[in-house]
């Protein structure tokens, strides 16, 4: 008689065992990309990838990889591998142009989302002392993105002009010398712009209450305290000079303003107005037509402006129709009630223009 037993599976004890050290594997496999993962996380949040600090302007146009390059070249990004690496696993590989500040010590996070979501750092655009719209392009041009022939086209443009409600000649009367934050990105036609509400911004009730009380619109007012400003840097002088200017307008009286002479010729480095100078025809020349010119002949800075609309506090008048420079050539000047008294003061600093050698 035979003994029959029952079935068993071989081995099943080997059988967990090896199911155990697979799973135990793929533990550590998956610890090991979560792991890896979780570095990644971490160094994109937080792992430095700024070396030093500085200030890039990003054109319109520019590819990832080309300002990948820029950076790297310039020693600003650490680790370039890195850098393009994080940036594609964060789908962080756009650019948007613009002005950036780089901090360093920035993190790739910070850095590449400020690329790619255009968080530009704004610029501070600051002009003063200007003569002429393409003296104002080359400088505007420093600041933004456009050239300054793009800038000029436009501070030309007629139509730009019209927008803005005023003519070619009071055009200048826009712009108020000041620093502004902008964006490297600006156009020229978003300048324009940023300049009508900073212009409408100073023009408050207050100034154009005191421009008219003197009788004269912002334009008019500008173009006084572009004069002045030609003629005087003390502070202290340019209410007296623009008062000397409005009493003349009052009387009827030529201004005969050098500064306007110089700029209807063109050169504001002559240093002495002569006879052929003074026969130059042009509107601008205060010698032969009477009233103001057209419009300034430069962009007259806020003191200028202020000076000139001060005239109207009664503490401020006065009866003063001619000054000229003096003599002791400070750069100060001497004011007259009467043609004797100015002719004697004119005599004076032409005696000492000879003197000096200059014609």
């Amino acid at each position: 008689m035979t003994t029959s037993y029952p079935y068993q599976h071989p081995r099943p004890a080997r059988q967990s065992r090896k199911l155990v050290a697979i799973l135990l594997v793929l533990v550590a496999i998956l610890l090991v990309l979560v792991g890896i993962f979780g570095w990644k996380q971490y160094d994109y949040r937080f792992g430095s990838a700024i070396a030093r600090s500085g200030a890039v302007n990003v054109p319109t146009g520019t590819s990832f990889g080309e300002l990948s390059r820029m950076l790297v070249d310039s020693g600003y990004v650490r680790n370039g591998r890195k850098w393009i690496a994080y940036a594609r696993a964060f789908d962080r590989d756009t650019v948007r142009p613009g002005h950036y500040a780089l901090q360093k010590g920035e993190t790739y996070r910070a850095a590449l989302s400020a690329f790619s979501f255009g968080r530009q750092t704004p610029v501070r655009l600051t002009f003063n002392n200007i003569r002429t719209m393409d003296r104002l392009a080359g400088v505007v041009a420093k600041y933004i993105e456009a050239d300054s022939a793009t800038i000029l086209q436009t501070l030309s443009d007629p139509a730009v002009i019209a927008e803005t409600g005023l003519t070619r000649a009071t055009f200048p009367s826009l712009f108020i010398p000041n620093t502004y934050e902008v964006y490297w990105t600006m156009t020229p036609r978003e300048f324009v712009a940023r300049m009508q509400k900073e212009h409408d911004r100073f023009w408050n009730d207050e100034r154009r209450g005191r421009a008219a009380e003197l009788g004269y619109t912002p334009e008019q007012i500008a173009t006084i305290a572009s004069i002045v400003a030609e003629e005087t840097n003390f502070r202290g002088e340019m209410t007296q000079v623009a008062g000397v200017y409005i009493n003349r307008l009052r009387k009827g009286i030529l201004l005969q303003a050098d500064p306007t002479v110089k700029f209807a010729v063109g050169d504001p480095t002559i240093r002495r107005v002569l006879h052929k100078h003074l026969a130059f025809d042009s509107p601008y020349n205060t010698y032969k037509y009477a009233g103001l010119p057209p419009g300034p002949i430069c962009v007259p800075s806020i003191a200028a402006l202020d000076a000139t609309l001060a005239y109207a506090d009664r503490e401020n008048r006065h009866d003063y129709y001619y000054f000229c420079a003096k003599s002791d050539f400070s750069g100060r000047h001497a004011f007259a009630r009467t043609l004797p008294e100015h002719s004697r003061n004119a005599a004076a600093y032409a005696a000492e223009l000879n003197r000096r050698g200059i014609r």
